[in-house]
């Protein structure tokens, strides 16, 4: 950080803009932003940034908002980002409800991710007022986080600014007290049947693409996984026919595959593969006419940084100093840094509020330790750009 007077200066302003920046994140929660629909809300935060008089901001065609606090050096920059996107559609009813009682703030999509742009629209509001950074450090709202998002935003992201990027930190409004720093694996399949199909009287015994894909299905269910490293499966939605008194010509499921170990998750993947193609030989030799095909509709890169490493040791401290954790909470789990940490770029994904109930229309943060949460965010900022310029 600055010098300690500044430093203390810009901690205290924190705990003084709790409510502003509680305000920032209702009123990023009040705009609608499904993912791959996060124009509206792409725009709005363009305008904030603009209105900062920040350098270089700019959003490109898959909406992500990118502005640049300039640094001492342009690189190795630091990147700090937050998702816009969220899981709720369009015409979710985004009424935000206070409890008294308890100080928690509900509403859709509150604490993912209006939080995780609150913090980072707080950062770029800050950063200016203090000494100029070590280094560049780059403000990007992101898209495509949530689900079939499949990270485009980030990997868009992280291709634009390219080699000058030294470091990452990503931002989820929840979950304060953890630190990402494994990014967790995963491949998403729609696997397809056809089939010949018919009236289920009249062409009884004919081909169903259902009654195939349920069969593979059973069969995929019953794969042996290890416990570790931990290493999941599951079919999300299964989708097909035409009525009741049909027989199914057109079916697919969804099926995702999740590994906290890149040869786990590849193991994972040749089994449902084998499955697919038993299944398909199964149905030539009996001449069903029964068809799969497999559409790849997502596909997460692993990435890790060891717990040793300077920028997850530096997380753990800084959240211990403000008493915030006894012990860091080291996590893995599918989040935006998946895609630096696939490149081999330092990153960590941190959260700045307590909260619960993730993407349920029942979702709530707890705003008391909010101060703290934004606090840590402007520490690690400053930490990271320092030590960028060390490496």
């Amino acid at each position: 950080m600055p010098e300690e007077e500044q430093a203390l200066a810009a901690l205290q302003q924190v705990v003084e803009d709790h409510g502003h920046i509680l305000d920032l994140c209702i009123a990023v929660q009040q705009i609608p932003a499904p993912t791959g629909e996060e124009e509206t809300r792409a725009r709005w935060v363009e305008e904030r940034f603009r209105a900062l008089g920040l350098a270089d901001v700019s959003r490109d065609a898959v909406h992500n908002v990118y502005a640049r606090v300039p640094g001492q050096q342009a690189a190795p920059a630091l990147v700090v980002s937050a998702h816009t996107d969220t899981v709720f559609p369009r015409e979710t009813d985004l009424t935000v409800r206070k409890d008294p009682e308890t100080g928690r703030v509900a509403g859709p999509g509150i604490g993912d991710n209006s939080m995780g742009v609150a913090g980072l629209l707080y950062l770029a509001e800050i950063l200016p007022q203090l000494p100029q950074p070590p280094v560049d450090v780059w403000l990007v709202a992101n898209s495509n986080e949530e689900g079939l998002g499949d990270l485009k935003g980030m990997r868009a992201a992280m291709d634009q600014l390219g080699d000058k990027v030294g470091a990452a930190i990503v931002l989820e409004g929840m979950g304060l007290g953890r630190i990402v720093h494994r990014g967790l694996g995963v491949r998403r399949y729609r696997v397809h049947a056809s089939a010949p199909g018919g009236h289920s009287w009249g062409d009884f015994g004919a081909a169903s693409a259902i009654h195939a894909l349920a069969a593979l299905a059973t069969d995929i269910i019953r794969m042996d996984v290890p416990g570790e490293p931990r290493t999941t499966f599951n079919i999300g939605v299964f989708h097909g026919g035409t009525s009741v008194n049909t027989i199914a010509q057109e079916a697919y499921f969804d099926l995702d595959l999740r590994s906290a170990g890149a040869e786990a998750l590849a193991k994972l993947d040749d089994q449902v593969q084998q499955r697919i193609r038993r299944h398909q030989r199964n149905h030539d030799r009996h001449q069903t006419q029964v068809r799969f095909r497999v559409e790849v509709i997502g596909d997460r890169p692993s990435g890790e940084l060891p717990a040793e490493h300077p920028l997850v040791l530096a997380a753990g401290q800084i959240l211990t100093q403000l008493g915030v954790i006894e012990e860091p909470d080291l996590r893995v789990s599918s989040t935006d840094a998946n895609i630096p940490l696939s490149r081999n770029i330092p990153a960590v994904c941190i959260g700045l509020v307590d909260g619960g109930d993730a993407h349920r229309l029942s979702e709530w943060i707890d705003p008391q330790r909010l101060a703290k949460g934004v606090q840590q965010l402007l520490l690690l900022t400053w930490w990271a750009a320092a030590w960028l310029t060390d490496r």
